[in-house]
């Protein structure tokens, strides 16, 4: 009996009663809807007998709550992937399951994933979204459900977001290389038009603009990452032959600090104990690198608490079409050897 998976249709048939009836016994509506205590105890007996397990996703369809949240992420290398394991925990221990799904930072996938999870109710949604997503976005936020931004958000669109402060952690990492005698600071980024990235450049302009330096910065396709890592270290080593007075780089990534860490051993190992490193977002890996790197570092476990907790808060009765909630936190700057002072 226990190998076999039962539904509330078995679940009437064995007891004598209908469908309804277990359906408001089993959702704790008995007393609500003056179903009597010994059918209520009966019906109870024999799912623990069962151990009858509800499916999530017809219960979403049936009581429009599935006690399921969808966490869209870009992918799930390095940063997503810790966020997303810290918050799998966080929503178990509050009663909820998490759906990971990724978007790959396009967005017909996004829509396409969206759509597919408001068809099964679904009761709210962590999206790290893509770039034309906005009017989807807004579609579920007039829907009056559930939804959060995080890594990145719209400006223009009244939502509730996690952030970190992208442009105030640019601005004091590239004011540390300066304050260590950097002057010539290379920044390696990609074309993405979205907050975190432009905020990123923007701390970094601000910076050396402010120190009356100048900037030299190389912009590098996002697909070039996708689709080849060749053709991304191609670009990063060109810039790197056509840029000789440079005296430091700072990655607006991690994949985009690998790729270059590995071009500069390949074809430049002088430059590791010359050029000052800097990378955003931090890795262990950049612990154990010789020389170990300096890194930008993200509060994941307050980033994860911030998101779970204004998602419960969101998910309370009366509460999904309250004022908006915008939440910017800091970083830590990890100092290690590859900006000491030269």
């Amino acid at each position: 009996m226990k190998n076999k998976r039962h539904s509330i249709k078995d679940i009437a048939k064995s007891m004598g009663v209908s469908v309804t009836t277990v359906s408001f016994v089993l959702n704790g509506k008995a007393e609500e809807k003056k179903i009597s205590k010994a059918v209520t105890k009966k019906i109870l007996d024999y799912v623990e007998k069962i151990e009858y397990k509800p499916n999530q996703f017809a219960q979403g369809l049936r009581t429009g709550k599935s006690k399921i949240i969808v966490f869209m992420v870009e992918d799930f290398y390095f940063f997503f992937a810790k966020l997303a394991t810290i918050i799998e925990d966080l929503a178990y221990k509050k009663g909820y399951k998490v759906i990971f799904c990724t978007n790959e930072n396009k967005d017909n996938k996004s829509i396409e994933l969206i759509d597919l999870y408001r068809n099964i109710k679904v009761d709210g949604y962590i999206i790290i979204p893509s770039p034309g997503l906005m009017p989807k976005i807004k579609e579920l936020i007039d829907e009056g459900l559930p939804v959060i931004l995080t890594d990145r958000y719209f400006p223009e669109l009244d939502s509730n977001y996690v952030v970190i402060d992208n442009k105030e952690a640019s601005y004091r990492a590239t004011k540390h290389l300066i304050t260590n005698n950097f002057k010539n600071i290379g920044f390696v980024t990609n074309d993405i038009e979205q907050t975190q990235m432009l905020d990123r450049l923007n701390g970094y302009k601000e910076a050396i603009e402010e120190s009356n330096l100048s900037t030299h910065v190389i912009t590098i396709p996002f697909d070039e990452y996708t689709l080849t890592r060749n053709k991304l270290e191609d670009n990063i080593k060109k810039f790197i032959e056509e840029m000789p007075q440079l005296d430091a780089i700072y990655f607006a990534t991690n994949y985009l600090a690998i790729s270059g860490l590995n071009v500069i051993k390949k074809n430049f190992p002088h430059y590791m104990d010359e050029l000052g490193i800097m990378s955003f977002d931090d890795l262990d890996f950049f612990e154990f690198y010789t020389p170990t790197i300096t890194a930008v570092s993200q509060p994941y476990f307050e980033i994860a608490q911030s998101l779970m907790d204004l998602m419960l808060n969101l998910l309370k009765d009366g509460k999904k079409n309250g004022g908006t909630t915008r939440i910017k936190l800091k970083t830590n700057l990890e100092i290690r050897n590859s900006t000491l002072s030269r």
